[in-house]
């Protein structure tokens, strides 16, 4: 192989979460011979309902692309190899591998991997770290991140599997520099990809066949959904519940939400009357390790909400939600799942969930039967509201009515403490004022 100026450097996927081992490539965002720039992304993969983006680690050319579109590769394989700076070097015929470029669908054909590996160890660093080695274990993504924050990686203590760095550990460390300082939000590059636009409509001729190839969000779903269905031994209770008071407080406070400029939707009045239901029933915010046989109560109210996107389902967390206004969990709500259907949600807003809530309302049906988001242990489904006739004091009237539906594992909760946390769900969503006292 000629040799190129610059450091040549075989990239290995990286570890891009805590508990993530392998990752699905799904779609490679450059070529063998394309040069690409500092944090330029460089090629997508699927990782627990996320398609997150991998960026360059340096500046440099392409030399080749080692894995397939479609392909689950482990933590720690050499997926591309870069040189820095120069353009793609060049071999002699004789040595030529079979070349990485595209096949006649327009993808990437990956190259056999190199026979010799150049260390990591050896690439130079970005003139924004120009005292940090390479050999810092960390992922892009906290690269980066240090790089926005201005921290130096080299003097950050890593708390991660064999001293890697974290993104906790850089934000730590900055937030004890500036503490003094306002705190300002800093994005994050590793985001979730799940493209906006709307899926082509796909018309199939009579006596034809065709075969979509299973990857992505939707293998991701069909996997966690198959999980959760082996795994969690399901119920499913459902109640109804008179909104009436709700329909009218959220009615009332329209003026307030278009001055504050927040769409208010029914989902906050819910979540604020699941928190003292969960509360006193502390089981349907748990989740059954079962490597140590332990049902592990969580005392955080992470509540996960399950959201409609181009590409599939995914569940976006709100963290802390019985420390939130009803003002506040609007603004999330909306902020969170417009991220989501964009494409730009970050790791972050899809983990540490507890408890998640399904709302098929706006779509129509009477109920559901919802497949828990596992290792959770319970799911609440909320349907349409509807005016129907009531009775109440012995007299016909029209209420705003809806039904609760709630699955839950059986394993972990029985039915009788399922019917009686769902009694006291509605206790606080038919008066919402008894909220004030709970």
């Amino acid at each position: 192989m000629l040799e190129v100026e610059g450091v040549k450097m075989d990239f290995k996927l990286p570890d891009i979460g805590e508990g993530v081992h392998e990752g699905e490539i799904t779609k490679w965002l450059v070529q063998p011979g394309q040069k690409v720039t500092l944090d330029q992304p460089m090629v997508e993969v699927m990782t627990d309902k996320a398609t997150v983006e991998i960026p360059a680690p340096i500046a440099g050319t392409i030399e080749g692309v080692y894995a397939k579109e479609g392909e689950t590769v482990p933590v720690g394989k050499v997926i591309l190899r870069i040189s820095e700076g120069g353009t793609a070097a060049k071999k002699p015929e004789a040595e030529k591998p079979a070349p990485a470029g595209a096949s006649a669908a327009g993808k990437a054909t990956p190259a056999p991997a190199p026979k010799t590996v150049a260390p990591a160890a050896q690439a130079s660093r970005p003139q924004s770290e120009p005292d940090v080695p390479f050999n810092v274990l960390a992922t892009p993504a906290t690269r980066k991140l240090a790089r926005d924050l201005s921290v130096k990686l080299g003097e950050v203590q890593g708390s991660g599997p064999h001293g890697r760095v974290t993104k906790a550990d850089v934000q730590m460390v900055y937030e004890g520099r500036s503490a003094a300082q306002p705190r300002t939000s800093h994005p994050v590059s590793t985001e979730v990809r799940s493209s906006s636009a709307k899926p082509a409509q796909i018309t199939v001729q009579r006596g034809a066949l065709q075969k979509i190839p299973l990857r992505g969000i939707r293998k991701k779903i069909a996997e966690s959904m198959t999980l959760s269905k082996h795994k969690a031994a399901h119920f499913t209770y459902v109640e109804e519940v008179d909104m009436t008071e709700v329909v009218s407080m959220r009615k009332a406070a329209a003026a307030e939400a278009e001055k504050r400029g927040v769409k208010l939707t029914f989902l906050p009045f819910i979540i604020k009357a699941l928190i003292p239901a969960l509360k006193e029933f502390p089981y349907l915010n748990s989740s059954l390790d079962e490597e140590h046989q332990e049902i592990v109560l969580k005392g955080d109210y992470n509540f996960g909400i399950a959201t409609d996107t181009p590409n599939g389902l995914m569940v976006p967390v709100i963290k802390s939600v019985d420390s939130k206004s009803i003002w506040e969990l609007a603004a999330e709500i909306t902020e969170l799942s417009e991220r989501a259907k964009n494409g730009k949600s970050q790791m972050e807003d899809l983990k540490g969930g507890t408890f998640t809530l399904t709302n098929a309302g706006s779509i129509g049906g009477v109920f559901t039967t919802p497949v828990i988001n596992y290792p959770e242990v319970a799911i609440l489904g909320v349907n349409a509201i509807r005016k129907r006739p009531m009775v109440v004091d012995d007299q016909i009237v029209i209420r705003d009515m809806m039904f609760l539906s709630m699955s839950v594992d059986h394993r972990v909760v029985d039915g009788a403490d399922a019917a009686r946390f769902m009694n006291r769900l509605i206790y606080f969503l038919s008066d919402p004022s008894r909220l004030v006292f709970a």
